[in-house]
């Protein structure tokens, strides 16, 4: 569907092409909830200058910084959250890639345990090269997380130490090396519909296998932190023109659902997702397992098999 008649339904019907969004989802992925969760296994001190991001250098949020995680604190993590049923984990790092040989090595070594779990491992280690993702593929890594963040558009009010086209680089080099791809953006961040648009076009053309979808959360001492929190209705309708430009791919709401959304939370299955992010999130406190295995059920929903 072009995104011209998209954004007309958007406007005259909006409620139409929300519950339009989660017939697609039902037809395309029934009532399974695909679930994920992520470690910040290197926190803070990073370069490059995410107006959003709590963990970059240029700003004065207060956020922990901590080099990479011990092996064994990073497996225990794993094991916690593979009892509670989710499938994936995300092995991530601050910074703007993997700088050494050993560091590297380790990470490879965590991606091997990770899947002896029993997890399909993922990881968010920045912009790698061509030979470092081909070396993760051979530890076991299933999938390659990259954001574009916003659309080509709106990125240099967001970044300037490095390039939208480099973001596309990595997520090519990915899917080179024979890895998943995974990327999506933050919204609220000052964009628009249009913007997500882009985005969301960018993200058929590269033909990623799964869209994280993220809402600002403003933190103090970054950029962005006076920045008004999106509507839930925006939220919803945010969700849903992903799902319409992407029918078969994977959407799953992570960082700022309970914030973004509030009482509509639960809605973001009829808005087209089918996937969440349990858990913490990199630098805040997410839900707690409990609930979000509740609400799953009181939807007639069930996590993955």
């Amino acid at each position: 569907m072009k995104i011209n008649s998209l954004f007309k339904e958007l406007g005259e019907k909006p409620w139409e092409f929300i519950m339009a969004a989660g017939g697609i989802r039902e037809k395309n992925f029934g009532p399974v909830v695909d679930a994920c969760s992520i470690i910040n296994a290197r926190s803070g001190n990073c370069p490059e200058d995410c107006a959003f991001c709590a963990q970059s250098a240029h700003h004065t949020a207060r956020s922990r910084a901590y080099p990479l995680l011990p092996e064994g604190d990073v497996i225990s993590a794993a094991k916690r959250v593979f009892e509670k049923g989710v499938r994936r984990f995300c092995i991530v790092t601050s910074g703007r890639g993997i700088g050494s040989e050993k560091e590297l090595s380790s990470i490879a070594r965590m991606v091997e345990k990770v899947r002896e779990i029993g997890f399909l491992p993922c990881a968010t280690l920045g912009a790698l090269s061509l030979p470092q993702l081909r070396i993760l593929n051979e530890a076991g890594l299933h999938r390659y997380h990259h954001n574009l963040e916003t659309s080509r558009s709106f990125f240099p009010r967001i970044c300037s130490t490095h390039t939208y086209d480099e973001r596309i680089e990595t997520l090519s080099a990915a899917k080179e090396a024979g890895l998943s791809t995974c990327s999506g953006g933050i919204f609220g961040m000052g964009e628009d519909m249009p913007d997500r648009a882009e985005m969301a076009s960018e993200l058929a053309r590269l033909d990623v296998d799964s869209v994280p979808v993220n809402f600002l959360m403003p933190i103090p001492g970054t950029p962005l932190e006076d920045t008004d929190f999106i509507t839930p209705l925006e939220a919803l309708k945010s969700i849903a023109l992903l799902r319409h430009v992407l029918p078969e791919k994977e959407i799953r709401v992570c960082g700022g659902r309970l914030t973004g959304l509030r009482e509509l939370h639960p809605m973001v299955f009829m808005a087209g997702a089918n996937g969440i992010l349990m858990g913490d999130y990199l630098t805040t406190n997410g839900r707690n397992f409990e609930d979000d295995l509740r609400m799953i059920n009181d939807l007639g929903m069930r996590l993955h098999g």
